[in-house]
């Protein structure tokens, strides 16, 4: 078996939508087999993101004015519902080939929020899931214990996951609140949870985690977790995408690249051709 191989990318602030133009190119790329598995990482600019299972009453707001207020709106490819990114959150997307030995959706899911919940412990949270929903939660109460959702006195979200898989290939992956600014959220429903609120690390704790460091630890993580070597890990956020697109291009082009399996999934239910995740989130 070929063995697997990661590159981390940073790329600092941006708006969303280059990003993910930039995400769409090497999504397609590496569904070719023309590079390796990578992984960008991004602090967004204000944006809501609406997914495809989104109800239109959970953009609290009228496009316009969201705009006029500096928060961009955009539909997305990829299941869920309603979500924000913003300045102090970690967005994190792998695009990488969950074949030959990883294609589970399940385990894959589970493997983007046990990579965020490495990443809280640092700072005392003590975070997991919640029956009924995707993600990342912890107690308000107690943040430092995590009992399981049933226990919880103030269950709140503090991460959210929304995939796409296709050829199982994946795009899109989660989003992990630092130090953002919770205000911004009056503007949704959050992944159309009423019921529950949702945090940030520095609202839970003291602290004021850097989303660059943050970003590093979590490529970490992610290739401890996903089995792979790492070659590489750049900081492209100085540079305009354009450039970064054609030097990631070129980069990973020349990785070992393992190939895009042909080879029918076990599950027949889980092997169409394009699944996008019915989570609540990105």
């Amino acid at each position: 078996m070929t063995r697997r191989t990661v590159r981390g990318i940073w790329l600092g602030r941006r708006r969303y939508e280059p990003v993910h133009a930039l995400q769409l190119d090497l999504f397609e790329a590496r569904r070719e087999g023309g590079m390796g598995d990578t992984i960008l990482f991004v602090e967004h600019d204000p944006v809501v993101t609406v997914g495809k299972g989104a109800k239109p009453e959970h953009l609290l707001a009228p496009r316009e004015r969201l705009r006029a207020q500096g928060v961009d709106v955009v539909d997305v490819g990829r299941g869920g519902d309603v979500t924000l990114h913003a300045p102090g959150q970690l967005v994190a997307y792998p695009v990488v080939d969950l074949s030959p030995d990883r294609r589970d959706v399940r385990r894959y899911v589970n493997l983007l929020s046990e990579c965020m919940q490495r990443l809280v412990a640092a700072w005392g949270v003590a975070a997991g899931p919640m029956p009924r929903y995707v993600g990342l939660w912890a107690d308000r109460s107690s943040p430092a214990r995590w009992l399981g959702g049933d226990l919880a006195l103030e269950p709140v979200k503090l991460g959210a996951i929304g995939v796409r898989i296709s050829r199982w290939v994946t795009m899109h992956g989660f989003a992990l609140n630092l130090t953002t600014d919770l205000d911004l959220y009056k503007f949704i429903v959050p992944c159309g949870i009423r019921e529950h609120a949702v945090a940030s690390v520095a609202s839970l704790t003291c602290a004021e985690p850097s989303v660059p460091a943050t970003a590093r630890r979590a490529f970490d993580v992610l290739a401890e977790l996903m089995g792979a070597e790492q070659i590489g890990y750049d900081d492209w956020s100085a540079a305009p995408l354009d450039e970064v697109l054609v030097a990631t291009r070129s980069t990973l082009a020349s990785s070992p690249a393992a190939p895009v399996s042909t080879v029918r999934a076990e599950n027949p239910s889980s092997s169409r051709r394009d699944w996008s995740s019915a989570t609540e989130t990105k």
